[in-house]
This record gives C-alpha cells, sequence and structure tokens, in this order.
C-alpha cells in the first residue's frame, strides 16, 4: 500500500476496543478525530503519550476531537492498561495488524543494529469529513496534546 498523506481520505477500519465492542472511522463521521498509533501498553513513551492525551481529553472533546489509539496489545492488556493508568478514550486491539498497515504504521524498524518489523509511532488527524490534515510522524510523547493543538492552531 502507498503511503498515506496529508489531504488523502483516511481508510476505513474496524476494530475490537477494550470492551469488545467493534469501532470503526465511520462512527465518528461529524467529528475530528486524533488516531495514534503506539507499541505496546504500559512501556515509558507509550504511557507518557497516551497520559499526555487523556490528561487533555476534556480540552481536546471540547474542540471536537475524539481520539482513538491503537496498538497490536490484546483487548486484555489495553483493559489493564486504561485501569492503571484512568485513560479516557478508546483503545483498539490491532492483534493482526490489519489497521497498522491500513495507515502503514507497521514496518521496519532499527535497534541496536538489529532490522526488525514493529510498530511505526504515528499520529492522524482526520477532519469531519474523513479526510487526512495532518500527519504526525516524530511524535512527541510527553507533549503530544500541544503538539498537535499548536500545529492545528497556525
Amino acid at each position: 500500500m502507498s503511503a498515506l498523506k496529508e489531504g488523502d481520505k483516511a481508510p476505513i477500519f474496524k476494530g475490537l476496543n477494550q470492551d469488545n465492542n467493534t469501532i470503526s472511522l465511520d462512527d465518528f463521521k461529524g467529528k475530528k478525530v486524533i488516531l495514534y498509533f503506539y507499541p505496546k501498553d504500559n512501556t515509558p513513551g507509550c504511557t507518557a503519550e497516551s497520559c499526555n492525551l487523556s490528561d487533555n481529553y476534556d480540552e481536546l472533546t471540547n474542540q471536537g476531537f475524539e481520539v482513538i489509539g491503537v496498538s497490536p496489545d490484546s483487548i486484555t492488556s489495553h483493559q489493564k492498561f486504561i485501569a492503571k493508568h484512568s485513560l479516557r478514550f478508546n483503545l483498539i486491539a490491532d492483534t493482526e495488524k490489519e489497521i497498522l498497515e491500513m495507515y502503514n504504521a507497521w514496518g521496519e524498524k532499527k535497534m541496536y543494529g538489529k532490522t526488525y518489523m514493529g510498530v511505526l509511532r504515528k499520529t492522524f488527524i482526520i477532519d469531519e469529513e474523513g479526510t487526512i490534515i495532518k500527519i504526525f510522524e516524530k511524535v512527541k510523547t510527553k507533549d503530544h496534546t500541544n503538539q498537535i493543538l499548536s500545529e492545528l492552531n497556525k
């Protein structure tokens, strides 16, 4: 699949959230969506990013955003992650990596000289019509809300 870019229609996805309910991008028509992809529940960077978005959830929803996180972790893992950190939005368990691949958020990574496949931390901002208006490929995990809002309010 070719890389998604700003101005493209966001691919319509379906996945199971932490409550084993199906969530689809179609469920959020008329709302702006912050769709963020992260590697693993309860790891330092992923926890910082998720908590930053959750801590600022009221501000984001007041500006018309809905937040959805996606990782290859299981529903059970997401339930524990949400409970431990009081996260306030849906997390999709993409164990088959279908959504990750659809959004080009699964790919080759390098660490300590080794190459492996893994989650590419990315955030997509999708407008009310389903168009990608911003892609963040360099995510500031500890200050992601400000990163998003300052870029969109330019």
